[in-house]
């Protein structure tokens, strides 16, 4: 199914979308200051090429320097690659089957307008780590306790909201209450 979105996507949207992201990264390299921001544009234009099965994430390295450079991009050039994702969105919302890719387009705004900080990263793959970089849990096991030795296959879980074994301190608790946090 994703093959099939990408493709209507290429020929409805997303050729046009690269092409204007490719304009926007093409314009930003010609100072040396506009550089970094001229590569997140090509980035996000590949992104916007192909989106399908794929998505943005925020990078847990990002720090101030990202903050400063998403202010100075939505000045450049967010602001007016979001609004081509709001027409872009608009005229295929008018439509039945543009109705997804639309939607495809407005969830790629936040993206355009704060691209520093993040990366596109594969849907297909599984996530690596666990809760605070801990190493992911086996299929239908419990996860591993930080600091602590992995509990034995088969054996209970530690019950949510009680003491972490081995004296530990439980990870911050999601409203999903996953252990992923805020």
């Amino acid at each position: 199914m994703k093959t099939v979105l990408n493709i209507i996507w290429l020929i409805l949207s997303g050729l046009w979308m690269c092409l204007f992201y490719l304009f926007a990264g093409v314009l930003l390299c010609v100072t040396i200051i506009g550089i970094p921001f001229g590569l997140a544009a090509f980035r996000i234009g590949l992104f916007a090429l192909w989106p399908f099965g794929r998505m943005a994430v925020e990078r847990r390295d990002a720090g101030a320097a990202s903050l400063i450079g998403n202010v100075l991009w939505v000045i450049l050039a967010g602001w007016w690659l979001a609004l081509a994702h709001v027409f872009t969105g608009l005229l295929l919302c008018l439509t039945i089957i543009g109705i997804p890719l639309g939607l495809a387009n407005f969830k790629m705004i936040p993206i355009s307008l704060l691209p520093l900080g993040r990366e596109i990263v594969p849907t297909d793959q599984p996530f690596t780590a666990g809760p605070l970089g801990a190493p992911a849990p086996a299929a239908g096991g419990p996860a591993p306790a930080p600091g602590g030795p992995a509990p034995a296959p088969g054996g209970p879980a530690p019950a949510p909201g009680g003491p972490a074994p081995h004296g530990g301190q439980q990870p911050p608790q999601g409203p999903a209450g996953d252990g992923r946090g805020w």
